[in-house]
C-alpha cells in the first residue's frame, strides 16, 4: 500500500484529502505545516507528498526545496491557490513535481497521483542500491561484493520488497499477496522455503540480513 504525506494547514481540506485517498487504498498521514513533515520523514517511508504552499513557518516552495537537498526524491504534488505563472514556475523549480490550483477536482488530484507514483515506480524498479547490493529489476541479478548472481523472479522480488523499505516489518499475509499476488492460493511453508534459499545466497553479505520477527514476518536490516 503506497503512503502519502498531506502537507496543508487548512484543516477541512487536510481532511477531504486525506478521506478520498482513503477510500482509495492509499495509507495516509497528515501535517499541517512543513516542519513537521520533516520530522515525521526521519521516522517514515514515504511514497509521495501533497504539499500547500502558504503554511504557517515554512511555505511549501521552502518545504520541496528543502526536501531535494536532503536527498529526498519521492513526487511531490503542490495543491494551492497561488495560480500565477510565476509561482507554478516556483514551484517546478524549488523541485515540485506537479502543480495544481485550488478549487480542484477531488477525480482529477487522484489522476495526478496515481500518474505520479506509475511514473515513480517504474523508474525505482530498474535498480536498488543497498550499499553495495545492487539489484538489477530487469534481469532479475544481484551483484555485492561477492559477485553476481541470477535470481529466481519470485526470490528475486521478495528480496527487491525487504530491502526496499530496510527494517520495516512485513506480514506474512503482506508478502504472499505482494510477490505471488492474491488470485493464486500459496501458503506460508512456500514463503519459508524463499526466506531459506535467500539468507543461504547472501549468508556472506556485508550489507543486510533477513530476520524473522516472531508471530508477525520477515524485515531485511542493515548489518
Amino acid at each position: 500500500m503506497f503512503k502519502i504525506l498531506v502537507v496543508e494547514d487548512d484543516f477541512d481540506l487536510q481532511e477531504l484529502f486525506c478521506k478520498t485517498l482513503r477510500r482509495n487504498n492509499y495509507h495516509v498521514f497528515r501535517t499541517d505545516h512543513a516542519q513537521a513533515a520533516l520530522r515525521l520523514l526521519e521516522d517514515e517511508y514515504i511514497d509521495l507528498i501533497i504539499s500547500d504552499v502558504m503554511m504557517p513557518g515554512m511555505n511549501g516552495f521552502d518545504f520541496v526545496r528543502q526536501l531535494r537537498e536532503s536527498g529526498y526524491d519521492m513526487p511531490v504534488l503542490i495543491i494551492t491557490a497561488k495560480g500565477d505563472i510565476l509561482d507554478k514556475q516556483a514551484g517546478f523549480m524549488a523541485g515540485a513535481d506537479d502543480y495544481m490550483v485550488k478549487p480542484i477536482d477531488l477525480n482529477e488530484m487522484l489522476f495526478r497521483v496515481n500518474a505520479l507514483l506509475r511514473r515513480a515506480k517504474s523508474v525505482s524498479e530498474q535498480k536498488l542500491t543497498f550499499g553495495e547490493t545492487i539489484l538489477e529489476y530487469t534481469t532479475w541479478t544481484v551483484t555485492d561484493g561477492n559477485g553476481m548472481q541470477n535470481l529466481p523472479q519470485k526470490e528475486f522480488q521478495l528480496l527487491y520488497k525487504l530491502l526496499s523499505y530496510p527494517g520495516q516489518i512485513f506480514t506474512r499475509q503482506q508478502i504472499l499477496d505482494d510477490v505471488w499476488g492474491t488470485t493464486d492460493y500459496v501458503d506460508s511453508h512456500t514463503l519459508d522455503v524463499h526466506i531459506s534459499r535467500l539468507r543461504e545466497r547472501f549468508k556472506n553479505s556485508s550489507d543486510f540480513e533477513i530476520v524473522t520477527i516472531r508471530g508477525l514476518g520477515y524485515r531485511a536490516v542493515k548489518k
